[in-house]
């Protein structure tokens, strides 16, 4: 098979069943794949995106842009497209051409904004199962994610337990607990406090740049760690009138920099309907319990938790393997040891490339 092969893609979905809208008329999803589905169709792999992310995981020959996951996936990769049928949708709700708030409406062309239904993290699952449904694919091989990305992994083996052979859930917690909504609903109030939010409804005028770059700010710092900010920066300062209201310490250059970035290529309601999505995660939703919304899981699963994570600490991956081990023999813990917090699981190449690679052949004896 050929490791080049790349394709990007979308389907259409008709009526679409939002738990917030059941009666949506049409949505559209756009995923890319690399590699080849073999004739088996069992060596899919679909790969989560986490908040600001997109489909575009990896490069290839006919699209040179480096992915978000740019070392993990491709020839000779963990996650090698030699062998691997690898898939990677835009989220619903997102901005990089899956249906969202800057999406035209169905109604009247002009972008919903606030008018979009509200998404959950088990919206975006359905969605892509009708991509995986398109594609002719039954049982995917394996499901990996970081973050909001490990929420879908987590979503997609408790709702189509038949359709997931294995994941890989880094990063993510079973639900959203009180500290992380707090920091997710400061970038929020961020963003809806900007004058030029226009409620949602500011596509053709000014975009609320200054608050989702106040966001963006908020949020890096839930991503990185205290230990890091000091090595990179201590407290260098360089400019000239210390005393003086403006001057910035380069961790604030860091930060506005983060923030500015972010805004130039990401749209602001997308932001606030995805970090929502992330608050309404909850594994036990309409179960009897978190731990028996949890044990719907089937799927062989690996956890891996990052030791300096602030957003989304240890205890929290560390509760989904001990629940899931009351009824699934097949649940494996790994932490990745870092300075650099959540990003870990983007940022730590050489870690996160040999415990998925390593889980993979795991995968192949089972």
């Amino acid at each position: 098979m050929s490791s080049d092969e790349h394709k990007k893609d979308h389907i259409n979905i008709q009526s679409f069943e939002f738990e917030s809208d059941p009666v949506f008329p049409e949505v559209t999803v756009v995923y890319e794949t690399w590699g080849t589905l073999n004739d088996a169709r069992d060596n899919a792999v679909m790969i989560e995106h986490a908040l600001t992310g997109s489909s575009h995981a990896a490069s290839a020959p006919d699209d040179p842009a480096p992915g978000w996951w740019e070392y993990l996936i491709g020839p000779g990769c963990a996650i090698d497209t030699s062998r691997y049928f690898v898939i990677c949708a835009n989220v619903l709700g997102g901005c990089n051409g899956t249906t969202g708030p800057s999406s035209p409406s169905h109604t009247n062309g002009r972008p919903y904004g606030t008018d979009f239904p509200v998404v959950t993290v088990r919206d975006m699952v359905r969605s892509q199962k009708h991509v995986i449904d398109h594609l002719g694919i039954e049982r995917l091989h394996t499901i990996i994610g970081g973050s909001m990305g490990g929420m879908q992994a987590l979503e997609w083996a408790a709702m189509y337990p038949d359709s997931v052979n294995s994941i890989m859930c880094m990063a993510a917690p079973g639900r959203a607990y009180p500290q992380s909504i707090a920091l997710r609903k400061a970038q929020r109030r961020a963003i809806m406090m900007d004058p030029d939010w226009c409620k949602g409804h500011y596509y053709g005028k000014s975009i609320p740049a200054a608050g989702i770059e106040v966001a963006r700010m908020i949020g890096h710092i839930t991503y990185r760690t205290e230990m890091e900010f000091a090595q990179r920066f201590g407290r260098d300062h360089h400019d000239d009138d210390l005393y003086a209201l403006t001057s910035k310490f380069e961790i604030e250059n860091y930060l506005e920099y983060q923030g500015t970035k972010l805004a130039a290529r990401f749209d602001a309601n997308t932001y606030l309907y995805l970090s929502k999505a992330m608050d309404l995660h909850d594994m036990g939703y309409r179960c009897e319990s978190y731990e028996q919304g949890l044990q719907r899981i089937r799927a062989k699963t690996l956890v891996m938790g990052i030791d300096s994570d602030i957003l989304f600490p240890t205890y929290q991956q560390k509760e989904i393997v001990d629940i899931l081990k009351m009824t699934n023999n097949d649940v494996q813990y790994r932490e990745i040891t870092s300075i650099k917090g959540h990003d870990g699981f983007l940022v730590e190449q050489e870690q996160v490339t040999q415990l998925v690679r390593d889980y993979l052949e795991y995968l192949k004896g089972r």
